[in-house]
């Protein structure tokens, strides 16, 4: 069985190095941290981990809830925080809570036992969590925040987000442009449909909800919104579905109805996951810097997990807004 100074001798440090690259990697270079690693790799030593967890009453572990495992945008942001997580001494738990208080509040049992230090949530925050996460005796981090979350956050600005897009669509002359929302009171839902609002009333546009449906972040509500604007007798000529999901849903949708996109109907989306680049038209959206979100709330839950300050409660990260070919100007009578 391989041991700690087999470990040093193939990675050309110390033994006192392999030790603080396996109990505080952060003290150790990133050069050496790897050497180190790949001498583990390599003749696959194995740490005794229970014992370091013992002598420093950790479980050297953060839970991490996810409301849609399956949903691309999160599985960025949690490959993000696994890549800190592990240059830091740290596994990851996931907890797929399927967006229910519920399955969140049994997962947190995983702290109450000692299984995990603190906890990342991906999902906004919601005035009824401030039981469950606000005044714990462990560490919350939002890595999906919004506006108000009472615990530190990371997230970007989701109203100014969707603003830009209906200002970029208004510039390019559409007047009547639909939206697919996500629930209704989903915090981002909130957000995104006060930044469509906020540049429909500086362009001099009154609000029409009945261009505005509410969908639910999946492909299939986009679909059946396009549908439903389809069978409109004054349809949109523009679509601003809240994330990419419901917007590759929605031309899909539209596709069936014998529209083409953008020259019958221009589509947007939010989140720029990978497909939106490779799906017929490649999708104008916003994209939201997910990997970093992740790292930025894993080293956030690591400073407070040592005992630091934090320089800030809300750390608000830029978007980027990706023109593609679902838009253009809307088609002349």
């Amino acid at each position: 069985m391989s041991n700690i100074r087999e470990v040093a001798k193939l990675a050309g440090v110390s033994t006192a190095t392999v030790s603080r690259a396996l109990s505080s990697p952060e003290k150790v270079s990133e050069k050496a941290l790897k050497k180190v690693q790949d001498a583990i790799d390599k003749i696959g030593y194995k740490p005794n981990m229970l014992a370091r967890n013992f002598r420093f009453h950790r479980s050297y572990a953060v839970l991490v809830l996810v409301p849609e495992l399956a949903n691309p945008f999160f599985s960025t942001v949690v490959k993000g925080i696994e890549d800190v997580a592990r240059q830091k001494g740290f596994n990851v738990l996931l907890g797929d809570s399927r967006d229910s208080l519920e399955r969140e509040k049994d997962y947190l049992k995983l702290i109450d036992t000692s299984q995990a230090d603190g906890v990342i949530q991906l999902r906004p925050h919601r005035e009824e969590d401030t039981s469950t996460f606000v005044g714990r005796d462990f560490p919350v981090v939002n890595a999906c925040g919004c506006v108000g979350t009472p615990y530190p956050s990371v997230r970007i600005d989701n109203a100014n987000a969707q603003k830009t897009v209906v200002d970029y669509l208004l510039s390019l002359g559409h007047k009547r442009i639909g939206a697919i929302t996500g629930i209704s009171d989903n915090p981002h839902s909130i957000n995104r449909l006060s930044g469509y609002k906020a540049a429909l009333e500086e362009a001099g546009i009154p609000y029409d909800e009945s261009i505005v449906l509410q969908g639910d972040y999946s492909k299939w509500s986009g679909l059946n919104a396009a549908t439903q604007f389809v069978h409109m007798d004054k349809r949109p000529t523009a679509i601003v579905a809240f994330n990419d999901q419901m917007a590759i849903g929605a031309i899909k949708g539209l596709k069936s109805s014998g529209l083409k996109v953008p020259t019958d109907i221009s589509v947007t989306g939010f989140d720029d996951l990978e497909v939106a680049k490779y799906i017929d038209p490649t999708l104008t959206t916003i994209s939201q810097p997910a990997t970093e979100m992740g790292h930025t709330a894993m080293n956030i839950l690591y400073n407070l997990l040592e005992g630091k300050e934090l320089s800030q409660q809300e750390y608000i990260l830029p978007h980027e807004f990706m023109v593609r070919e679902s838009t253009t100007a809307p088609p002349t009578k």
